[in-house]
């Protein structure tokens, strides 16, 4: 058994089908239901074969159309496919390794070609796997609308990538966002992917970041770098090990800004490392019918500079259908933050509470301590949300817009504040819920690209707090992980 890459292209692709319980079966009609890309060549038909009773082995995987890519990353991709042992793993472990190649960065179309194998050293039982690849470009560029958790703002990206430099899957990248807010952000980063079971990829990067925060009152300035090293300890479940180091810069946006956010003015030195843990088993990120997903940022900050705290905060979302397309979601969200005695902590490192992505009826950070009804934030928080998603009476619209909506009630509640815990369990349930703020309304929602959320709500706040900012009436909501 060997493997070799070949340098043209061909327009050879590969038709599996996948029947119930994992089986899998050939058909007699292949071209029924194929795309365009899809064709399967064999010694003859089947009809309704169990293919794991069909005996082969791959005797050659070859790869057509590789051109600045390196061998030896294409032979670790196929390694896998060279153990097969029967043809219904010959097609899946196949698929699995275009999965694989496609997750090198190297290649925008990947085909596959399953054929006999012929010619001398052929098995009696081979075949030969042949991959038709098409290289990506050599500069890549881009806008894309984008969304950042909480901020319920849509700003334009920029981008220009420059795709499989050194032939083994890095990738440079020039960002440049700018948001309706002010905000404009610009990052150059180098990310290089290895391999093994865990999937790892290593990224570094140089930002920076002009943030403006209208409800708090101030504008943030910040340049820093950032190293990312993420790997998959299970299919699903996805970790981040991340270091930042940042100079930020904290300015009043007037002069009548809150003496409790000008007295946190000027320059600061953060250094934090940060683990995320991302496990997400829904069938789509936006609008899925069952699954669920769960996410918890864990940073400790004080490895040098002024500012020091340990922080935590997690999303969980869990869906369940009840009927066809009638989807219950239920989204819970908490953040602690612990203080260090010989640190700062700034507000733009503090929970904010309220606003169209989070507890809807209340403006964006309208939720908890106010100062001059400037937002100053809490060290810790929860929130809430149940929603019931339904499809659209009109659902088949044209150009297949009423696939991507959905009608949309919901309830949400939440509270944020300085809560003081003690070992008493029955205090500290009191002193988390006694002042929850909640709301409910109807609207519609739209999934804009492929996992970004856009809503227009009717917003009846139920109960509020005094220095609350609410926002009754319609209200105009997008981003991820939306409670």
């Amino acid at each position: 058994m060997y493997c070799t890459a070949k340098r043209k292209q061909t327009g050879l692709r590969v038709y599996f089908i996948i029947g119930k319980m994992g089986v899998v079966y050939a058909k007699e009609h292949f071209n029924e239901g194929l795309s365009s890309n899809d064709s399967f060549s064999g010694r003859k038909p089947f009809r309704n074969y169990n293919m794991e009773d069909i005996q082969a082995r791959v005797d050659k995987v070859s790869i057509d159309g590789l051109g600045r890519t390196k061998d030896d990353i294409i032979v670790q991709s196929v390694q896998d496919l060279m153990k097969a042992r029967n043809l219904q793993e010959v097609i899946l472990k196949a698929h699995r390794t275009r999965e694989k190649l496609s997750s090198l960065g190297c290649f925008k179309n990947i085909g596959i070609f399953i054929d006999t194998s012929s010619g001398e050293g052929s098995s009696p039982h081979g075949y030969e796997v042949t991959f038709s690849v098409q290289e990506m470009r050599r500069i890549v560029g881009g806008v894309n609308i984008i969304t950042s958790v909480g901020s319920n703002e849509c700003p334009v990206q920029f981008s220009l990538k420059f795709p499989n430099m050194l032939g083994r899957g890095e990738t440079a990248a020039v960002d440049y966002t700018y948001g309706l807010e002010k905000t404009g952000n610009f990052s150059v980063s180098f990310q290089k992917p290895f391999f093994g079971a865990l999937s790892p990829t290593f990224t570094a990067s140089l930002f920076r970041n002009n943030e403006q925060w209208q409800p708090s009152g101030y504008g943030l300035l910040g340049y820093g770098s950032l190293l990312d090293f993420s790997f998959f300890s299970a299919a699903h479940v996805r970790h981040n090990l991340q270091w930042e180091g940042a100079f930020r810069n904290l300015s009043c946006l007037s002069r009548n800004v809150a003496f409790a956010v000008r007295e946190q003015s000027g320059p600061s030195l953060k250094s934090s490392v940060r683990h995320i843990l991302t496990v997400d088993h829904r069938n789509a990120p936006v609008f899925p019918t069952r699954g669920s997903a769960f996410q918890l940022n864990s940073e400790y900050a004080g490895l040098g500079g002024n500012i020091g705290f340990f922080r935590n905060e997690a999303f969980f979302e869990m869906n369940t259908q009840l009927l066809e397309d009638v989807v219950v979601q239920t989204c819970i969200q908490a953040g602690y933050l612990n203080r260090f005695s010989d640190k700062t902590v700034s507000i733009c490192d503090k929970f904010f509470l309220g606003g169209p992505s989070s507890v809807r009826g209340f403006r964006l950070r309208g939720v908890g301590p106010h100062v001059d009804k400037n937002a100053v934030g809490a060290d810790a928080y929860w929130a809430v949300g149940l929603h019931l998603f339904m499809p659209l009476p009109f659902r088949p619209w044209a150009f297949g817009l009423g696939e991507r909506c959905r009608t949309h009630l919901f309830l949400t509640a939440g509270n944020i504040g300085q809560f003081n815990f003690t070992d008493d369990l029955s205090h500290n349930a009191n002193e988390v819920t006694k002042d929850a703020r909640m709301s409910c309304g109807v609207g519609l929602a739209v999934r804009v690209l492929s996992a970004v959320r856009l809503e227009l709500n009717y917003c009846v706040p139920l109960s509020a707090r005094e220095g609350d900012a609410l926002s009754p009436g319609v209200q105009f909501g997008i981003g991820i992980n939306m409670l």
